[in-house]
């Protein structure tokens, strides 16, 4: 994982950390169509970031949303035949967890 470490992202919440799941959608989307080797950076390490999500023992009651959230975005990536959604409609579902992260430094 680029930029912040395994330890680093087992402190934040779950709003940050979906927040910074969803600035690597916002930027799979915006190279959908565009730039296949930034597209696929993004997807890989928004994959990423689901993992570690996922492994984080404080969200284990939350698990089925983050496996479903991971789920969708990956249907969207290959196309969104299973739940007929695009990347730009999972970045908005992000979005509100960014605005909600944002908040509590206010």
């Amino acid at each position: 994982m680029s930029g912040m470490s395994k330890e680093r992202w087992l402190t934040l919440s779950l709003a940050e950390q979906f927040s910074n799941i969803g600035s690597e959608v916002g930027r799979a989307a915006k190279w959908q169509g565009k730039d296949e080797k930034s597209f696929w950076g993004a997807v890989t390490r928004a994959i990423e970031l689901f993992d570690l999500t996922q492994m984080d023992g404080r969200w284990k009651n939350r698990r089925s949303e983050i496996d479903r959230a991971r789920e969708v975005f990956a249907d969207a990536v290959l196309g969104g035949r299973e739940y007929k959604s695009s990347l730009v409609d999972i970045e908005r579902y992000f979005m509100q967890f960014a605005l909600l992260a944002q908040r509590r430094f206010i």
